[in-house]
């Protein structure tokens, strides 16, 4: 296994740009939820720098650009429930297991390690998506960015899992994407990992100065380092 593991109990993921490529099914619900309100509709490439802080800010962002100007709180409203409603319907209809997720996953389940998931998306589309890709049974514990009073990177929602499990700090792990997942990790006391290849607002995620990041989870298998410590 990959040093960063050393001495580790508890591996945080973030979902969205870490294990999942859910932007094709985020992007058609935003375009619907701006279609309700007669409002231009954006190229997927365009939604992807706006995913990281949660389905609200999701479609803040979208408004704003939509609009050209800040929406104000009744268009706010309006368009998380649409995009709420839309999204619903078919939250993994277009959605990607990145490479190497299932083979790196599978192998970490049958180690004495608690692995969890703390995503900024609402509870009530994680267990859908990791039922479809067969990944449900990996996590013994899943935090939606509605499941606790704050979300990353507020640090709340990792110290939750490091004390549900009565685990320290120094022994646990946060894995994601981008600068909140980072930010989150770090202010927990936690080692950090990341991976460059998903949502980070168009910034490269070595700005935000992870302990690893790895081209694919699939090194965490690997003995030998596959990254540059970055701090």
């Amino acid at each position: 296994m990959h040093p960063i593991l050393d001495e580790k109990r508890l591996l945080a993921f973030d979902l969205d740009g870490t294990l999942v490529d859910s932007v094709p099914d985020l992007a058609v619900a935003v375009s619907k939820a701006l279609r309700e309100q007669a409002l231009p509709e954006p190229q997927e490439e365009e939604v992807r720098d706006w995913v990281g802080n949660g389905s609200w800010v999701l479609m803040e962002r979208a408004l704003n650009w939509a609009l050209g100007k800040t929406p104000t709180p009744g268009q706010c409203e309006q368009g998380h429930r649409d995009f709420l409603y839309h999204y619903g319907f078919a939250p993994f209809a277009r959605t990607l297991l990145y490479p190497g997720v299932k083979t790196t996953l599978d192998a970490l389940a049958r180690l004495p390690l608690h692995l969890v998931l703390v995503t900024n998306k609402p509870e009530r589309f994680i267990e859908p998506i990791l039922t479809h890709f067969d990944l449900a049974e990996h996590f013994s514990l899943c935090l939606g960015g509605d499941s606790l009073s704050r979300k990353k990177p507020d640090p709340l929602p990792l110290t939750h899992c490091a004390e549900h499990f009565g685990i320290l700090p120094a022994q646990s792990l946060m894995i994601g994407d981008s600068r909140h997942d980072i930010a989150a990790g770090k202010a927990a006391g936690f080692a950090t990992l990341a991976v460059p290849y998903g949502y980070n607002h168009g910034q490269p995620i070595r700005l935000s100065e992870p302990d690893v990041v790895l081209d694919s989870l699939e090194q965490l298998l690997s003995p030998v380092p596959h990254a540059t410590r970055t701090a």
